[in-house]
């Protein structure tokens, strides 16, 4: 009787007003919408693409020059940095750099795994709760913070320990102590991410516990393992500030992990603040060669990859 009466003053029934906006109308506005955001995501990727074009541009632009004026073999293999007297050579450094990141790999990559195994495997809910806190706060601390840490802490326990404060060991275990969040949380999101089966497969089969998890867990996980160490290379490659404070930033080759050693970037912002022509161009020429190297260990990630899935 409702429904009678209010189509007789002119008012559809509920179920016909529900429809009654019109759905060609609204599907066209979805569509209007959907193609929108598309070129607004289109516009975002060009323009991350821009910048980082614009970067490289910029980059060799400025500081190929400078190696060939400088010479290759002599920029890349010269063992003196001397610009009061136009010697630019950047091998000291380039060593520094891996030396420094090497140590923080054999410090921090096996103990960020480590900690992803047992936050993703081991650990109960409640350590899980205290722990990933701790974790998000190392990964929000400045670098400055860091360096004062280990200007305070590291450096005289290695100064009464080993005799060298300021040293290659210092400057790789407080790099190794950086890049830990960095792997901790790649590693437990690519350990989570294994199926269950791989685990429950192991112990059907009678591996106990920690047998299913190292041997049928993590090589299922060697992708996303990988992709953290990566991250944390490139971490620990571009670091400075901290590096600066506790490195010793000596420009020469060091002869012991115990001497002090200057990384690339720290060359880079110990001297750029008063350098002018060639010397300013020559340190734009040491960002081209970090910035390579940065390239290469991405092209290496992504050719272990790409190996891995053929």
């Amino acid at each position: 009787m409702n429904e009678r009466s209010g189509n007789r003053r002119g008012l559809a029934p509920a179920s016909l007003r529900l429809w009654g906006t019109n759905p060609l109308k609204e599907l066209a506005m979805n569509r209007l919408k959907e193609i929108c955001l598309k070129y607004v995501f289109l516009l975002c990727a060009c323009v991350s693409i821009l910048c980082v074009v614009l970067i490289c541009l910029f980059l060799f632009a400025n500081g190929l020059p400078a190696i060939a004026e400088i010479g290759p073999l002599n920029f890349l293999l010269g063992t003196r940095w001397k610009p009061g007297n136009d010697i630019y050579g950047i091998a000291p450094m380039i060593v520094g750099s891996l030396y420094v990141t090497a140590g923080a790999i054999l410090a921090g990559v096996p103990l960020g795994i480590l900690t992803a195994v047992y936050i993703a495997k081991f650990a109960s809910r409640k350590v899980n709760r205290a722990l990933w806190p701790a974790i998000s706060l190392m990964a929000g601390i400045p670098s400055i913070i860091y360096g004062f840490f280990g200007l305070v802490v590291l450096v005289p326990l290695m100064e009464a320990l080993f005799g060298g404060g300021k040293s290659v060991l210092t400057a790789s275990i407080l790099l190794g102590i950086m890049i830990l969040p960095t792997i901790v949380n790649v590693s437990e999101s690519a350990i989570r991410a294994v199926p269950e089966s791989y685990y429950e497969g192991a112990l059907a089969l009678g591996a106990s516990h920690e047998r299913s998890v190292f041997f049928a867990v993590l090589p299922a996980a060697k992708s996303g393992l990988l992709a953290a160490v990566v991250l944390g290379i490139g971490r620990a490659v571009g670091e400075t500030m901290a590096v600066i404070m506790v490195a010793g930033n000596q420009a020469v080759i060091p002869d012991s992990i115990f001497n002090g050693v200057r990384t690339l970037t720290g060359n880079i912002v110990i001297e750029m603040g008063y350098a002018a022509d060639l010397h300013r161009e020559a340190l734009i020429a040491t960002a081209v060669v970090l910035f390579v190297f940065i390239l290469l260990i991405n092209l290496l990630l992504s050719l272990l990859r790409r190996r891995e899935r053929a």
